[in-house]
């Protein structure tokens, strides 16, 4: 299973042929280094929350314009589906599967944030063996305690690095590939990978260093 990063939280799994992409939202498209024909061959998009960060109508129409993606979500993001006229299956808790992907669905709460509504927000294990907790933070998913890829938030408004740290001791995954840090530059990137690396190296966790657009890890 062959894991790209595409700058923030967007994420293109493919295995068997199957492209599957998590989360094209604005940071990963802002300055224009991300484009819809990246996705040109994906075969299904799954959005794990209404947060622009992770979801953009336009964005979604854009790549929706060059491939003939399967859309798969929550009820709140659904609603906006609806309503651009967007087919999609709904997912909110429980197991489905999309081509050779076996998705578990997690209904999880979203981190506080300052003087914004809590997103209704849906978690990912894929394949049992990667775990995408989107923007939380919480013992809910201690379950999942030494899974082997740990998908982790590394910056945010709503924790520091030592929370974030933290969490991710908690949690013991054998590897860890950092998301949602598309605001920063490339070198603040860089120079908070080695910290986070330096730190996970002692806990016994492999941290990958992946801040380039489309670069990969294979599991």
């Amino acid at each position: 299973m062959k894991i790209s990063k595409y700058l923030h939280s967007c994420l293109l799994f493919e295995h068997e042929g199957h492209k599957l992409l998590f989360d094209p939202g604005k940071f990963s498209f802002a300055e224009g280094r991300v484009t819809a024909d990246m996705f040109a061959g994906v075969n299904s998009i799954v959005i794990t929350h209404i947060h622009p960060d992770h979801f953009d109508l336009d964005i979604l129409k854009s790549i929706l314009a060059v491939t003939d993606a399967k859309l798969h979500t929550n009820s709140q993001v659904g609603e906006q589906l609806n309503k651009a006229g967007l087919d999609f299956t709904l997912i909110e808790e429980g197991d489905i599967t999309i081509g050779p992907f076996s998705l578990k669905a997690i209904s999880v709460t979203h981190e506080p944030l300052l003087d914004n509504p809590i997103p209704q927000m849906t978690a990912f294990v894929i394949n049992d063996r990667v775990l995408y907790p989107v923007d939380t933070l919480g013992d809910e998913l201690l379950d999942y305690k030494g899974i082997e890829l740990l998908l982790l938030v590394t910056m945010a408004p709503f924790a520091n690095e030592l929370r974030i740290a933290a969490f991710a001791d908690k949690m013991q995954p054998k590897q860890i590939l950092p998301v949602h840090d598309g605001y920063a530059r490339d070198f603040f990137i860089l120079q908070r990978y080695a910290n986070y690396k330096k730190h996970f190296e002692k806990q016994g966790i492999t941290f990958h260093e992946v801040y380039q657009i489309g670069q990969s890890i294979t599991i």
